[in-house]
């Protein structure tokens, strides 16, 4: 990485990050869009508030994928890669990943599926619960621009929505029904 970028911060200072990651531009770019959008809709779908703040686990790192000193490079060694563990609600309460994807509220669940499936179009690879033993406790988002097939987007478990998941079954002065998007399909091998 040859210019790294400590972020304390996105969405212009409104959602912080604890603590500060170090990552590349492209990175800071994409997370900024993520977290202004999608990630602050379904706070506000879910909780009806503003998400504040991320609890991240990993940025950079010189490492090997899955921490190994063996194989291939992390995307972690190039600044290119974040893992989230948590998420701050503006009233104070903390939606952890290991916590709320499989035991969760269900708007904590819905609020976990939401960000996982919008960070499945942000982002090249998308990690989480399910996918494997390395990822049970965060989300793992980086921007490997192509896998070894050649597919673009690699996002496991694959992104699905619940089809209870709607906004008014947890706000009761939620906007008026609309038609939900279709789930995301992502294929393609990672490795």
């Amino acid at each position: 990485m040859s210019r790294p970028i400590k972020v304390s911060a996105f969405h212009d200072g409104a959602v912080a990050v604890a603590p500060p990651a170090t990552i590349n531009c492209p990175m800071t770019a994409a997370l900024d869009r993520w977290m202004g959008g999608p990630v602050q809709q379904a706070g506000r779908r879910y909780f009806g508030q503003p998400v504040v703040g991320i609890k991240q686990i990993a940025s950079y790192g010189c490492r090997g994928r899955n921490g190994s000193h063996f194989g291939p490079l992390s995307e972690h060694a190039f600044g290119n890669a974040l893992d989230i563990a948590a998420f701050r609600l503006a009233d104070g309460r903390e939606i952890t990943v290991l916590q709320g994807w499989w035991r969760g509220t269900p708007q904590e669940k819905a609020f976990l599926r939401e960000a996982f499936i919008s960070a499945c179009a942000e982002f090249y690879t998308v990690l989480g619960p399910g996918s494997d033993r390395y990822h049970s406790n965060h989300f793992h988002v980086d921007l490997l621009l192509t896998n070894a097939k050649g597919s673009r987007h690699y996002c496991r478990p694959l992104p699905t929505r619940n089809p209870e998941d709607t906004p008014t079954a947890f706000l009761s002065d939620a906007e008026p029904s609309r038609p939900r998007p279709k789930p995301l399909a992502f294929t393609g091998d990672l490795y």
